[in-house]
């Protein structure tokens, strides 16, 4: 770990693979940083200049993949539009020979529909960790992401905590055939228990 840097210097995980030399990872996490920084100014043709000849943007969390540079662009225009606002604050950086990974959080204002979900208004905050694969050049080939969907969900206000009244009146309203099984089910429960 490089002290004071919020810098990690993960082992390598492929021992087949020639170490990837200093300047090469200083290359990497540079491309990254000039990427998150284009994405806070919402240049949408600076965020694509950071990708590579192939790119990718896999959204774990929704399991929506997008291969090619034209898919990437229409997730980010969806993205951006979605949310105006977006602020993108990097709170460590993580870097090996075969990848760069940001922890970070992400801020803003869902102003524009997002996976369907017309605007909303609300101020959305969460942790996000980013996973950055490199081309041959140094440019971004991939990147993936991962975090909590139901903390967003939440903050969107489409999720509630089972256990609340709103969580449990949207479950009652969503999931009658669910709740017939937890109760069909505790019912089994109870009655081999009374028999025992």
């Amino acid at each position: 770990m490089l002290h004071g840097s919020g810098l990690d210097l993960l082992p390598r995980r492929n021992a087949m693979t020639a170490p990837a030399s200093g300047e090469t990872i200083s290359a990497r996490l540079s491309i990254v940083e000039k990427h998150v920084a284009l994405e806070n100014a919402h240049d949408l043709d600076g965020i694509m200049r950071t990708f590579g000849e192939t790119a990718r943007y896999d959204d774990e969390p929704w399991d929506a993949h997008y291969s090619g540079r034209e898919e990437v662009r229409e997730f980010y225009t969806q993205l951006l539009r979605a949310m105006p606002d977006l602020q993108i604050d990097i709170r460590r950086r993580h870097a090996s020979d075969d990848a760069v990974i940001l922890e970070v959080i992400i801020r803003g204002r869902h102003l524009g529909t997002w996976r369907g979900l017309p605007a909303t208004g609300n101020r959305i905050e969460f942790p996000l960790c980013g996973i950055y694969t490199f081309d041959e050049s140094n440019q971004i080939a991939g990147e993936r992401i991962y975090y909590d969907r139901a903390t967003v969900q939440g903050q969107l206000g489409v999720f509630h905590e089972p256990k609340g009244l709103r969580g449990r009146i949207s479950t009652a309203l969503t999931h009658p055939f669910t709740l017939a099984r937890v109760i069909a089910r505790q019912g089994l429960v109870l009655t081999g228990a009374r028999k025992t």
